[in-house]
């Protein structure tokens, strides 16, 4: 029985090279000299530093647009709190979207069913598990959740014939 899973996850390779490109760009630009400006990640969070709160925009769009260059879908990203820290310095945190959350999950497996291909979904932690008689009917609900769902970035694994 053909099956694959419905999941939200990013490159993560490709996030850690997108950050190494933009505090190389970072150090080297004019606007920042001087200044203590880069990007740190941990796990699942990115932490920009910055002397100010135009500063932090700069670093975010110098960010986004290393991101964007990779091929890494700027839907992951989820803006966190900003906080001054010691003297005039900002940080912010950018929170990396992982797993498909069980409001968007709900989504998924309505708009399957209701578009009538015989195809079975199953909400499996945070993943969508689909399983179909045929390959293409796989396919087909494949192109429906691309086309219908934007509100998140959908990746496709998982792919057993």
């Amino acid at each position: 029985m053909p099956s694959f899973d419905v999941v939200c996850e990013p490159d993560m390779i490709e996030v850690k090279n997108a950050l190494e490109q933009a505090n190389k760009e970072i150090s080297t630009r004019f606007d920042f000299k001087g200044s203590d400006a880069r990007v740190e990640m941990k796990e699942q969070q990115l932490t920009m530093f910055a002397d100010d709160d135009f500063k932090i925009a700069q670093v975010k769009d110098v960010l986004l647009n290393k991101m964007a260059k990779r091929n890494v879908d700027v839907r992951f990203l989820k803006d966190g709190k900003k906080e001054k820290i010691s003297g005039d310095k900002v940080k912010q945190f950018i929170d990396i979207q992982k797993g498909i959350n069980g409001d968007l999950a709900k989504k998924i497996v309505r708009i399957i069913k209701d578009s009538k291909i015989k195809v079975q979904a199953s909400i499996q932690g945070d993943a969508v598990r689909v399983t179909g008689g045929k390959r293409d009917d796989l396919q087909a609900v494949m192109a429906l959740l691309r086309k219908d769902v934007s509100e998140s970035p959908l990746n496709f694994n998982n792919f057993r014939d």
